[in-house]
């Protein structure tokens, strides 16, 4: 029933095989969207290479470099959706960064820099985006942003990425309010945590994962291609009623009170 052909989808995030952002591509490719691809330059072009190989199978037709704290990349990674798409009909949002020295240690500690670029690229950036691609969506169109329930509530050294979160999950209502009289949905998903690039950076995150392996009901973590199937459902026309929500896919560790 979940069929996405000839939905164009757009995806942000993929940092190598174990982003989340991987997985959520993978499963809409084979759900059938045609699919674009960004990725984070460098001045030696190692992830255009690194993205662009692992991403071949799924044969992207769009793959485009976009920092997003650079506007004119933003600006022209959209005017690429225009002229070879036409419309966009599905963001996938999973961009995160927050300085390593932010993501232990004291909270209050946090510098100023610190915070304003953990905002910056882990919130604002879905802001960014969903500018970008309002024009080019019309009714039935989907964004998906990845969150963590350390926007929700204290988890060790998540720290400043906590209040990024926190700012994602309100971007996440505010823009489904506006969005929402074109037929526009958005919607996040709070996955569990999963060894990615980002995750390797909060500290004592391998402890993280023991933790809710043993405490939530499943008794284990999620993978890739669950957050993928959920990002799939919520891009689909199986969700048209869902908009404006946060869905954990956690293996229930939410639920639960310790």
């Amino acid at each position: 029933m979940l069929d996405l052909t000839g939905k164009n989808a757009l995806v942000t995030g993929i940092a190598n095989n174990r982003s989340i952002a991987w997985g959520i591509a993978q499963q809409l490719h084979q759900a059938g969207a045609n699919l674009g691809v960004t990725y984070l330059p460098d001045d030696k072009g190692k992830m255009q290479k690194k993205v662009g190989d692992l991403v071949a199978p799924l044969q992207p037709s769009l793959f485009l470099p976009c920092n997003v704290q650079d506007e004119s990349q933003v600006e022209a990674v959209f005017n690429s959706v225009q002229e070879a798409w036409g419309r966009l009909d599905i963001l996938v949002h999973c961009l995160a960064f927050a300085n390593r020295d932010d993501l232990t240690g004291d909270f209050s500690n946090t510098s100023r820099a610190g915070f304003q670029t953990a905002l910056d690229i882990s919130a604002y950036s879905l802001i960014a985006l969903a500018r970008g691609a309002k024009p080019l969506m019309t009714e039935g169109g989907s964004m998906v942003t990845l969150t963590y329930l350390g926007g929700v509530k204290v988890v060790p050294n998540y720290n400043v990425m906590g209040i990024a979160k926190a700012a994602l999950d309100m971007n996440v209502k505010y823009l489904a309010s506006e969005l929402g009289p074109q037929g526009v949905r958005v919607n996040g998903i709070s996955a569990g945590p999963i060894r990615t690039l980002a995750s390797s950076a909060v500290g004592g995150i391998l402890e993280m994962i023991h933790h809710v392996e043993q405490t939530a009901p499943l008794r284990r973590t999620v993978t890739q291609q669950e957050v993928g199937n959920a990002a799939a459902f919520l891009c689909s026309d199986l969700a048209t009623g869902v908009t404006g929500q946060i869905l954990y896919v956690d293996a229930g560790y939410e639920i639960m009170g310790m």
